[in-house]
């Protein structure tokens, strides 16, 4: 039992609540880029959290659970109190209050409230918000994907030679895994394609690759929260989002391959060395 009217179009008044708590996280980020931060350290040091993360996921959960009470909740920095991180059939939103933490303490304007909404473990609905930028990327299931109201659309690309595309070191400062992680990017790089970008979080990244500014993202270590809300955006703006194995995604296996064409996306899962990070529906 939701808290949302069945009707023609049942989740259409998540998507407002959504894109309203998205512009007031935003409001919150952006002055509070106007002062020092205190910054923490989680899984590594280049995993940051700041009190403006914690802030503003405790905000966005309190307004979405006013207006529905039934639903599931998973958030980043409640994750990482020890929260649960299981995905369910009941209605859930998933939630980055800040993606681009390292940009937001380092005053980088690629910083972004991520919000995904998912009912029986499939993604109905997201929400990104570019807060510095002000720009907002929505997509509802089967309705399509904009940018401030204006329709997206992929580049359609599918000769990676001719590819830009993003991806990141991650937070990972293992050896093994940096080695891993840098002999991918070479790898892509020696095809050749034209480029790799980096703009520091994966919800970005994710909604460049749907504007057509970018034509295929990859990544792995990073979570549902991370995913959830970009990766419908990206496949209603005609492109297509795969495990890095070239198999159907999985939003709870931290990794991902999101490209203008499945031609792109099965090249990327040809080449990369897939990294083994836990679930996130595993215990830790």
């Amino acid at each position: 039992m939701t808290d949302v009217k069945c009707g023609d179009d049942p989740w259409q008044e998540c998507l407002e609540a959504g894109v309203a708590v998205a512009r007031q996280a935003g409001e919150v980020i952006r002055e509070a880029l106007k002062t020092e931060q205190s910054v923490m350290l989680k899984s590594s040091p280049a995993d940051l959290v700041t009190e403006t993360d914690q802030k503003v996921e405790k905000m966005i959960i309190n307004t979405l659970k006013k207006k529905f009470p039934s639903h599931s909740f998973i958030g980043e920095e409640s994750v990482a109190d020890g929260a649960q991180s299981v995905l369910t059939d009941n209605p859930t939103w998933i939630i980055d209050p800040i993606d681009g933490t390292t940009n937001f303490v380092h005053r980088l304007p690629f910083v972004a409230v991520s919000i995904g909404f998912t009912v029986n473990k499939q993604i109905e609905v997201g929400v990104v918000y570019s807060c510095v930028e002000d720009k907002m990327y929505t997509a509802r299931r089967g309705q399509g994907a904009f940018l401030n109201g204006q329709r997206l659309k992929v580049s359609g690309q599918e000769d990676i030679s001719k590819a830009l595309i993003v991806t990141e070191l991650g937070s990972s400062r293992t050896p093994e895994v940096l080695k891993i992680v840098l002999s991918n990017m070479e790898k892509l790089i020696n095809i050749p394609c034209h480029g790799i970008r980096a703009l520091g979080t994966a919800a970005v990244n994710m909604c460049t690759v749907a504007t057509g500014g970018a034509d295929a993202y990859f990544e792995m270590g990073i979570h549902c929260w991370d995913m959830a809300a970009a990766a419908v955006i990206i496949t209603e703006a005609g492109g297509v989002v795969l495990d890095i194995s070239g198999g159907p995604f999985d939003l709870m296996s931290r990794r991902v391959i999101a490209s203008s064409s499945r031609a792109i996306a099965d090249r990327i899962a040809q080449v990369v060395q897939p990294i083994p990070y836990a679930r996130d529906d595993e215990e830790q």
